[in-house]
């Protein structure tokens, strides 16, 4: 019987030391970069085209702005993405030429881009690159602001400080 309560106990010492380990890891501490931030602004400017790549990235850079270091360093961060180049082709509602396995990938993003939204992460689409890319703009996910230029956009958002993050 002593035997199984300091198994227990010890059982419940590793638990509680897990949890902490668990709930502490990623926080701004973490990351020299994010020490001292007042503020996290960021703006991705998204031009993946392959369906699968970009439901991955597109989770990923969501995961990026729920990262609990980026909130441990700021209250209130602010972020952006601009879907242009063929990119835009993954963003409407017509899955018309792709696989099973590709509107699969689509429907992920339909998910995330709406989930994104609902959180208040600005999600842009350029014009420019729906009409040289044949994309008809009524056929925009639900979420998407279209922009006339998607470069001027960005160009905006680093004006108005926010990060430029790359995601091709």
């Amino acid at each position: 019987m002593k035997k199984e309560s300091r198994k227990l106990i010890l059982s419940l010492i590793l638990s509680t030391c897990l949890a902490f380990v668990a709930t502490t890891h990623g926080l701004a501490a973490d990351y020299e970069s994010l020490k001292g931030l007042k503020s996290v602004k960021a703006v991705f400017d998204f031009r993946i085209s392959n369906p699968q790549s970009a439901a991955l990235h597109l989770k990923v850079l969501y995961d990026t702005c729920k990262d609990k270091s980026i909130m441990a360093a700021t209250k209130k961060p602010a972020f952006a993405v601009i879907f242009s180049g063929p990119s835009v082709k993954l963003m409407t509602k017509n899955k018309e030429g792709f696989s099973p396995e590709e509107q699969k990938s689509l429907d992920e993003i339909a998910n995330t881009i709406s989930i994104m939204a609902k959180d208040g992460i600005r999600i842009e689409i350029c014009l420019v690159a729906a009409n040289l890319f044949r994309v008809d703009p009524g056929s925009f996910l639900p979420g998407l602001k279209p922009v006339p230029n998607g470069w001027v956009s960005l160009i905006g958002y680093e004006a108005k400080g926010y990060s430029l993050v790359p995601a091709y």
